[in-house]
């Protein structure tokens, strides 16, 4: 698969580290990997699931994963959502390691309701 992957994040999360360090999200000690998605329409849809309630900035980052210097695999959903979900059968992008600084090409804002709804990137 090619084209860019793209992961969620909240803004105070990724400004926190160090510029030009690699980014690794506090989940990954839980999950062992970075959740990303391969298109734009499905991180929005997973951040209404997810991240709706949850206030303040995001972030979405645009990666290329040929500059990855992490294992890059394609797989089902972890945790594997409810029965009947749109997700179901959706495959996804996990990081295996922190992401290169090189690996992000654009960081860019989502845009949200008042009620915090994601509607765009």
């Amino acid at each position: 698969m090619s084209g860019l992957i793209y992961h969620l994040v909240a803004a105070e999360d990724f400004r926190a580290v160090p510029p030009g360090a690699p980014y690794r999200p506090a989940a990954f000690e839980q999950d062992g990997f970075i959740h990303c998605t391969g298109d734009v329409a499905l991180l929005l849809q997973v951040a209404n699931l997810a991240y709706r309630k949850n206030e303040g900035e995001f972030l979405v980052l645009d990666i290329d994963p040929d500059r990855l210097t992490s294992e890059l695999r394609y797989e089902r959903p972890a945790p594997p959502p409810p029965p009947g979900s749109a997700l179901a059968e959706a495959i996804f992008p996990h990081i295996y390691g922190p992401i290169n600084r090189a690996a992000i090409v654009a960081v860019r804002p989502a845009r949200r309701a008042a009620d915090g709804t994601f509607l765009a990137v």
